[in-house]
């Protein structure tokens, strides 16, 4: 057991503190998830590598000001959340620390503006969740314990909306009945912007056969009193690929709401998970923008695009999953056009393009190179970055202002209270 004080957060929820120095010099670093800048902590050392140490928290000797009681009876068991131990000032001061931090490590920029802060809702926040399915020995209903992938039983989740809480009580009575059938794996819910329909998601065993797959998505759609359709997939191998559709029920896809426009979002399309931000991330990265042409780059079914299209004579809309696509053609005016393809693949013919914006939407790995420079090569005068991940984004950041963009705004727009995720929003222009 040692004593150590926490220096700081880092990406990923862990306090950083050092270890006493000793005969061999100074103390290594040492990672304590569920503790606050600044405590004074007692840990117990649980893995030890050449340059770091990774240890429990065991007891808060001298607690921050800003700790409080998890609001969640299953925090610091559940992997799903890492500051409800943190009142939720404190949690944007972590978060804003962190991705200035990485920002000025990685891109050696020092934020030329204010880091703009938008605050949510802390509790009910999550209009898609998606969880983990265990039929035998008996069923159980749950997300991954914290850093393993053992289930843990869960019967509520506080950052889910009340619609997903309430099916989540339906599937567990159906599952002590023995309705729910041992071949499902996962279950992702997700609530329409009134929090009333739900559209479901059963992920099942690759040898699951299409007849049954029927059979689980009518029992789904049953035991789900607020569920408007039900598609059954075939658990996949890979994030890289699209899981192959088993079965349906209902109605394939649900209608979401926005103060700017409607979107039709299918089974197995992306959208925002955050029901009370949506509105706020729209506002943000398509306000005061116009022009003749702009490119929206990951396009979803079109959450931007569609919006881009009232103050732009032409939106071009780029997007490599094919069900996002048919979304995004039902969704947006004739001002967008749609093209089903990679960012890289796009931008590698568009030379003759010249954008008056760009908005970037990219998953957790970020831009890279190859999109950066393409970019670059358009001569997009401005650039609207919209990042998950600080380390990529500020990777992207460092060869963007090599090749002289310049960081307009910046926005830290908090989609994930009570976990460590960041999601931010960069306004370039050169």
């Amino acid at each position: 057991m040692v004593q150590i004080t926490i220096e700081k957060l880092v990406y990923g929820g862990d306090g950083l503190g050092r270890l006493p120095a000793d005969e061999h010099g100074t103390g290594k670093t040492v990672f304590v998830p569920f503790a606050i800048d600044a405590e004074h902590i007692e840990a117990e050392i649980v893995e030890q590598k050449p340059g770091f140490a990774r240890a429990r928290l065991e007891a808060v000797l001298q607690p921050s000001l800003d700790r409080v009681e998890p609001g969640c009876p299953y925090f610091s068991q559940c992997g799903g959340c890492h500051y409800q131990h943190a009142n939720y000032a404190r949690q944007l001061k972590i978060k804003s620390a962190i991705l200035l931090e990485t920002i000025k490590r990685t891109a050696k920029i020092e934020l030329p503006c204010e880091l703009q802060v938008h605050r949510s809702p802390e509790w009910n926040y999550r209009n898609r969740t998606r969880l983990k399915v265990q039929g035998t020995p008996q069923f159980a209903l749950g997300y991954y314990k914290f850093r393993s992938h053992e289930l843990l039983p869960i019967e509520q989740c506080p950052i889910s909306s009340p619609l997903i809480n309430r099916a989540i009580e339906q599937i567990w009575a159906a599952g002590r009945t023995g309705a729910i059938s041992a071949e499902i794996r996962e279950i992702e819910l997700f609530s329409d912007h009134v929090d009333e329909q739900l559209l479901v998601e059963v992920y099942c065993e690759p040898r699951t056969s299409k007849t049954g797959a029927q059979k689980i998505a009518e029992t789904v759609g049953q035991v789900l009193s607020s569920a408007i359709g039900v598609a059954v997939f075939e658990f996949p191998t890979s994030q890289l690929i699209e899981p192959k559709q088993l079965a349906s029920f209902g109605e394939p896809a649900l209608v979401y709401e926005t103060k700017s426009a409607r979107y039709r979002v299918s089974t197995g399309a992306f959208f925002q998970v955050n029901r009370f931000l949506i509105d706020e991330l729209i506002a943000v990265v398509t306000g005061a923008a116009s022009g003749k042409l702009a490119l929206d780059l990951y396009a979803g079914v079109g959450l931007f695009a569609t919006v881009l299209a009232k103050s732009f004579a032409q939106v071009i809309a780029v997007e490599s999953s094919q069900t996002s696509v048919a979304d995004l053609r039902h969704d947006a005016p004739a001002e967008v056009k749609a093209v089903l393809a990679t960012t890289e693949q796009y931008l590698g013919q568009a030379s003759g393009l010249r954008p008056d914006l760009t908005v970037v939407d990219p998953p957790r790995g970020g831009l890279g190179e190859a999109v950066v420079r393409s970019l670059a090569k358009l001569n997009v005068p401005k650039i609207t970055y919209v990042s998950c991940d600080p380390s990529t984004l500020a990777r992207d950041l460092k060869m963007m202002n090599d090749l002289g963009y310049r960081i307009e705004q910046a926005h830290l727009i908090d989609i994930f209270p009570q976990t460590f995720h960041i999601e931010s929003v960069f306004k370039l222009a050169r």
